[in-house]
């Protein structure tokens, strides 16, 4: 059985006091969303602010093409393709119907051209011309689609097809939406800045990203719509202001209008309500704990990443982290190896926990610290 040592440490902010209010503003239930299901997350810390539905699955439609971009993209950055690779258009690709960059049968296209034809315009077109590209089919890309989820730990997400075309057993969740999202704008940064592009011309036709957001808020630079008929209007939402950057995933909606301004209100609401800030950087020692039988007597344990907090606003000073270690740590040590959990708290709210980790490598000592050390721990 592990023996807890609780450590209460109050945060406290140097060159932050001046912004903090004296009490934390009261925080109102999120806006009313006329959606199926909808989702509010801080990319940073991962915090959700606002949700329904979460974890219900639904039908993806074009939001199914998240995950195609991330394949190509994590194949791009694998050097297994390019940009510059030229794709010849197969009939299956030409054939697809709904939103297309109108790309023809047996032509050449840059992979660089199909990824902005899907990413802009939204084309099934695009969308089956790249999955053949990487994986000689479509059926072979799914299973990547597949692998890379179960990767991310997404377990109520199943793809059938790259191009969220209605199919059974194809469905995802809110919340694993969010995880894609996040998972694109953090691994592939290069590419991500496509997804803001308000328009694209292939072929002599110009069509225009369907994020009307693009338009109407300058804080938004993504991601991604959705519709099919039982679906519904469906949008992923990105944006950012000053250091904070909130997703928001609003699916079956009853019009464009209306995914529209539900996402802008739950986008509104975080914004004016919360705030995101780094609490502690990754690697960096937050306490130094007793090590005994090693080549050295002392431990630093810390966090792999970067702490992120997203909390009400104003509410700092009144944020507490709780660091339970474990009281009798015996070498070897590795850097890595989890000694205990850090847990940050507003009043009975836990805000996140994260695992205390230690900081360095600490093999085993000498017979003469081990025997030193074990006639001390005779009378502990």
């Amino acid at each position: 059985m592990r023996n807890s040592l609780i450590i209460t440490v109050l945060l406290l902010f140097a060159g932050f006091s001046s912004q903090l209010l004296a009490n934390p503003r009261l925080v109102p239930a999120a806006p009313e969303i006329p959606a199926k299901a909808y989702l509010l997350i801080d990319q940073q810390s991962g915090y959700i602010l606002a949700s329904k539905n979460q974890d219900q699955r639904i039908e993806p439609a074009s939001l199914t093409k998240l995950m195609t971009a991330y394949v190509v993209f994590y194949e791009i950055q694998s050097g297994s393709i390019s940009l510059e690779d030229q794709v010849k258009i197969s009939e299956k690709a030409w054939r697809m119907k709904g939103s297309r960059m109108f790309i023809e049968v047996n032509k050449l296209v840059s992979v660089e051209n199909l990824l902005k034809g899907m990413i802009i315009q939204s084309g099934n077109d695009a969308s089956v011309a790249l999955a053949e590209h990487v994986a000689g089919s479509e059926h072979a890309f799914v299973t990547l689609m597949n692998n890379h989820a179960r990767n991310m730990g997404l377990k109520n997400t199943h793809f059938m097809n790259s191009t969220g075309w209605p199919e059974a057993n194809h469905y995802t969740t809110a919340h694993d939406l969010a995880r894609i999202a996040i998972a694109l704008i953090q691994d592939f940064p290069d590419y991500y800045p496509w997804y803001k592009i308000k328009e694209y011309t292939y072929n002599n036709i110009k069509q225009y990203n369907r994020n009307r957001l693009l338009w109407l808020d300058d804080r938004v630079d993504g991601i991604k719509t959705g519709h099919t008929e039982s679906a519904g209007y469906c949008l992923i939402t990105s944006a950012k202001q000053d250091d904070m950057r909130l997703v928001s995933v609003v699916l079956g909606t009853p019009s464009e209008n209306s995914r529209a301004s539900a996402s802008r209100a739950l986008l509104n609401y975080g914004f004016r309500f919360y705030e995101t800030f780094a609490l502690h950087k990754a690697y960096e020692p937050l306490t130094s704990m007793r090590i005994w039988k090693g080549e050295t007597e002392s431990l630093p344990l810390g966090l792999q990443q970067t702490l992120y907090i997203t909390a009400p606003r104003g509410s700092r000073k009144k944020i507490k982290a709780n660091m339970n270690i474990d009281s009798m740590i015996v070498a070897p040590a590795a850097k890595g190896q989890a000694f205990g959990t850090v847990n940050v708290m507003l009043g009975e709210q836990q805000l996140a926990q994260r695992p205390l980790i230690a900081l360095k490598d600490v093999p085993e000592g000498g017979l003469w610290r081990k025997l030193v050390d074990n006639i001390v721990l005779l009378f502990k």
